[in-house]
């Protein structure tokens, strides 16, 4: 074996447990990832709460550093063992992964950029990868595909109740009036929305019998607006799982797995392919 046949050999191999999870080391791997990943998360909650942070600040620094190490080096593996490192850099996980790795190098340039650590829990997505849930992609993509053939029609229901919370909230102004803190059109709007939206934070309330009257109203209206929109994107869900004949559409499942091209890093191939579907690569020299 030459040494170009050697290098090849430890980054397929390290490709292998980073970028798959259906081999033994791979799971393995996203699972050691996910557990750091949510220890990572829980420093940073006990973190803000300011008299854990006074007293245990150095206490929980430490693993921090430990966990930024990982990330670092988990971050740069990615980057080497695939062959077009910039598809990876570029592309959303590798965006986030970046961005979960620098804050606390920042923090010794810009203060308060530990913040920004609360990003790592973007990276939590990567659960999907083991529960295998790419192999519902076909059923995301019908819904993707009925929001966007109902988004004209809820644009007008939505104008319609924009219309309708204007028309009620002035009309509760006029009735109610500041006693009741109803101070404005504006703030009567907000209260119409919030109450049309059956939220109801109670901040604000009618008072004279009028007022309570109209909003009793705008509640019983609040759930049949709420059932609208769901509706519209069932019926068009509906049209898209049946043929031009009427007749339900019945899918041949198709098993994908988790494994990664080593080009593009593009998931989600079937079990019999042998090439990238995204990028023409192939997938296991």
């Amino acid at each position: 074996m030459n040494k170009k046949d050697k290098n090849t050999g430890w980054k397929n191999k390290l490709h292998e447990i980073i970028y798959e999870a259906d081999t033994p080391l791979g799971k393995w791997f996203d699972i050691v990832l996910i557990i750091i990943i949510l220890f990572s998360v829980l420093l940073i909650m006990l973190e803000s709460v300011k008299s854990i942070d006074a007293k245990y600040h150095q206490t929980l620094l430490t693993p921090e550093w430990v966990v930024t190490i990982f990330f670092t080096v988990e971050y740069i593996a990615r980057i080497i063992c695939i062959r077009k490192p910039a598809r990876y850099i570029f592309s959303f996980y590798g965006i986030i992964d970046f961005l979960s790795t620098i804050p606390l190098y920042l923090s010794y340039i810009l203060a308060g950029s530990q913040v920004l650590l609360a990003v790592r829990a973007f990276r939590l997505l990567r659960v999907f990868r083991i529960l295998k849930l790419v192999q519902f992609l076909g059923e995301a993509s019908q819904l993707k595909s009925a929001l966007k053939a109902s988004r004209a029609k809820i644009t007008v229901f939505l104008f319609a109740v924009l219309i309708l919370s204007v028309m009620l909230g002035t009309l509760m102004y006029i009735v109610e009036g500041d006693e009741a803190g109803f101070t404005s059109i504006p703030t009567s709007i907000y209260w119409t929305i919030v109450t049309l939206t059956t939220v109801g934070y109670g901040d604000i309330a009618p008072i004279t019998p009028q007022g309570q009257l109209i909003a009793t109203i705008i509640m019983l209206l609040g759930y049949g607006i709420i059932a609208v929109p769901t509706g519209i994107v069932t019926v068009e869900f509906g049209k898209r799982s049946k043929n031009k004949n009427g007749e339900e559409n019945i899918e041949h499942f198709v098993h994908v797995n988790t494994q990664a091209c080593p080009a593009c890093s593009k998931e989600g191939h079937r079990d019999d392919a042998s090439h990238c579907y995204n990028c023409g690569s192939l997938l296991n020299e």
